[in-house]
């Protein structure tokens, strides 16, 4: 997978290593733990683990996964923003967090506006769907400016709750 630029943002595969920290810091957020999952990931080794097993097969497999976002200006990583093919559901998901202290910048859109382009013209994706929790409105709301509409609830393995299931059929 190659570095993805915006106007205000570079998006770049995970390093385990190099990113353990930042992973570590958005899993145990709250509000990530409130709209997503609590992981169980409490150390750095754990996190460069989660980097090892969650993110780096997407890049083997698929060409694409979750990226880093990190600020243009300073190099800052400010969230997380991926293409995932997960084996229960036949589309690519459209995935994003944001530091809290971040939230609210456009980041989140910013960066999967460029990863929904990128899967479009470089990986001829069709179909993008989003998931989020039924009692997160900003993430709902974020999938519906991205073009996507709800279409269902799904249950997806790793998720206590079902999940809201958006959708989109743009033409590459």
């Amino acid at each position: 997978m190659r570095q993805i630029e915006t106007e205000r943002l570079i998006l770049r595969p995970f390093e385990p290593e190099r990113d353990a920290a930042f992973i570590l810091e958005v899993l145990n957020e709250p509000t990530y733990i409130a709209n997503v999952a609590d992981r169980g990931v409490r150390t750095l080794a754990q996190a460069a683990d989660y980097i090892r097993e969650k993110f780096l097969p997407g890049y083997e497999r698929y060409g694409i996964g979750y990226c880093v976002v990190e600020l243009k200006a300073t190099g800052v990583p400010v969230g997380t923003c991926g293409l995932l093919k997960r084996e229960t559901l036949e589309d690519f998901d459209i995935g994003y967090s944001t530091l809290e202290r971040f939230s609210g910048n456009g980041y989140a859109f910013e960066a999967a506006s460029a990863l929904m382009q990128y899967g479009r013209t470089e990986l001829g994706l069709k179909r993008i769907i989003g998931l989020t929790s039924s009692t997160n409105a900003t993430s709902a709301h974020l999938l519906e400016k991205l073009g996507l509409r709800f279409e269902r609830t799904v249950r997806v393995p790793g998720f206590e709750t079902e999940s809201r299931l958006f959708g989109s059929h743009e033409q590459v």
